[in-house]
């Protein structure tokens, strides 16, 4: 198990390390556990790219919706709880500890862990240019069905592709757009061909806009 405290530098580069091929806290939807992430640090801390995505990701849903948010736990501890860390020997590593209660030996063997862990994790990344996106795709009137608007997005498979959480989104005269987060590997996935694709479904989709495009 591995508590993490996000009020510091280490929790901020746990967290994006966290992120990095994840687009929410706890599997592919909005949950209680990115509230409770959330609401533990600061828009000022959101200045790395993953964590920065998320954030105000999170932010762009108001306090009733974030209310209704499945109640899900996250893989890691925010400086009280207890949750399980996923399998994976790098993550093995305690980072949060409390100050006030460590004596010099301890904080001199957690600063140890903390200088092996982020050494590990740096031999071991490989950069790869990618891209964080949310999709509006806009249906042809109020009769369309949505949920089978979505299915049909989400039957697209490409190599470099990884489909995100999605919400819908009220234009006008009870007619609603998709928005639907994704993150591509440049190199792989052309954007330009992503948006032809799903436009092919022309029995649901009338159009199909570039919402946000953030580099990661």
């Amino acid at each position: 198990m591995a508590a993490v405290d996000l009020k510091t530098p280490q929790g901020i580069q746990f967290l994006e390390d966290y992120l990095r091929a994840k687009s929410y806290i706890v599997g592919y939807e909005p949950s209680k556990a990115d509230v409770e992430t959330f609401s533990s640090i600061q828009a000022s801390q959101a200045k790395t790219p993953n964590v920065l995505r998320w954030y105000n990701h999170i932010k762009s849903y108001s306090d009733n919706e974030r209310a209704q948010f499945p109640n899900k736990k996250a893989s890691f501890d925010i400086a009280s709880g207890s949750t399980a860390q996923p399998a994976d020997d790098d993550d093995d590593v305690d980072l949060f500890g409390s100050d006030d209660e460590e004596d010099e030996e301890a904080e001199r063997i957690r600063q140890e862990r903390l200088k092996a862990y982020s050494e590990k994790k740096a031999t071991k990344k490989t950069v790869i240019a990618k891209s964080s996106i949310v999709l509006d795709v806009k249906p042809w009137d109020d009769e369309t069905d949505m949920k089978q608007l979505e299915t049909q997005v989400r039957t697209i498979i490409m190599d470099g592709l990884v489909w995100g959480a999605s919400k819908l989104v009220e234009i006008a005269f009870g007619i609603k757009k998709l928005q639907i987060m994704c993150i591509v590997e440049d190199d792989k996935v052309s954007v330009d061909a992503l948006v032809e694709t799903i436009q092919e479904f022309e029995d649901f989709v009338q159009s199909v806009d570039i919402a946000a495009f953030n580099k990661i």
